[in-house]
């Protein structure tokens, strides 16, 4: 595979593309980047599904357990109080039309990944707890990655409490998610059902076969595309794929966020192809 023509390709991109692929258990076959920072975006609730499949096994919480749908939760910044989601910042109704009843947290853990919700995410946040999703990122190896906050808590992004991966750290948790390093196989086997029943396949999923079973999550913002996961070919050992991009600051001249946007995920979605071609040989280096 002409891994050389890729980065040549890469190279003439705005901003910092990192990219790590490369067979579970094994050392990458190609990585660009690798330990890069990158805004998380939604790839942080990968982290927090973890941490609630964690503490369901030990005992902390139920999955089944139903629990008050509200949108008003502590900032991570002592002394800011309290902040909310805004709706249309949101990609789910179903979560938001329980607003003021009760939902089950393993429904909820589904919401946050399979149509990334945020009003979920930081739902299943207030119950698990910013250490233990801290707890996942050590487990996984990762080296680099943070889980500060919940999603719009912007007093503590202001105050530099934020949420930050690369691309080998979310490999890494991936990989360990895959591995049932994180927790037991029937733990980690309820995250993978989730991971593969994502609805959301803009990005790494646009650029396999269709029907080909991959567990990934997704995660966009201005300026940001992300996509990062596990493949599994009917016809090749599983992968780990992980693509984060972070565009460089809008200035005369450059496309507007739509335009770069779109884009970015169209990169997302040909360096996944490029990938999937070279799957045969991604498992073979040790």
């Amino acid at each position: 595979m002409p891994w050389d023509v890729l980065d040549a390709e890469l190279a003439a991109v705005p901003g910092t593309v990192s990219v790590y692929a490369g067979g579970l258990g094994r050392r990458p076959a190609y990585t660009r980047l690798p330990d890069a920072p990158h805004y998380a975006a939604s790839t942080m609730k990968v982290a927090v599904l973890a941490a609630l499949h964690r503490a369901a096994e030990a005992g902390e919480v139920r999955l089944g357990a139903a629990v008050p749908v509200v949108n008003e939760f502590e900032s991570a910044l002592p002394g800011a109080g309290r902040f909310a989601c805004a709706p249309d910042y949101d990609n789910d109704e179903a979560v938001w039309d329980r607003l003021g009843g009760t939902a089950a947290l393993g429904w909820l853990a589904e919401r946050m990944i399979v149509r990334s919700s945020n009003l979920a995410t930081n739902l299943v946040l207030g119950h698990v707890g910013l250490p233990a999703v801290a707890e996942v990122w050590a487990a996984s190896g990762a080296r680099h990655s943070r889980t500060d906050r919940g999603i719009e808590d912007f007093a503590a992004r202001d105050a530099g409490l934020d949420n930050q991966v690369t691309a080998a750290d979310l490999a890494r948790l991936f990989g360990s998610i895959a591995r049932s390093r994180l927790a037991s196989p029937g733990a980690c086997a309820g995250m993978l059902d989730v991971l593969l029943a994502q609805e959301r396949s803009e990005e790494l999923a646009a650029g396999l076969p269709p029907g080909t079973r991959i567990a990934h999550k997704d995660g966009w913002v201005r300026g940001v595309r992300h996509g990062a996961g596990v493949v599994f070919p009917d016809d090749a050992p599983p992968y780990a794929v992980v693509v984060c991009t972070s565009a460089p600051p809008g200035g005369r001249g450059e496309p507007d966020d739509e335009e770069r946007d779109e884009r970015a995920r169209r990169l997302v979605t040909r360096i996944s192809a490029v990938v999937w071609a070279a799957r045969h040989r991604l498992g073979t280096v040790g």
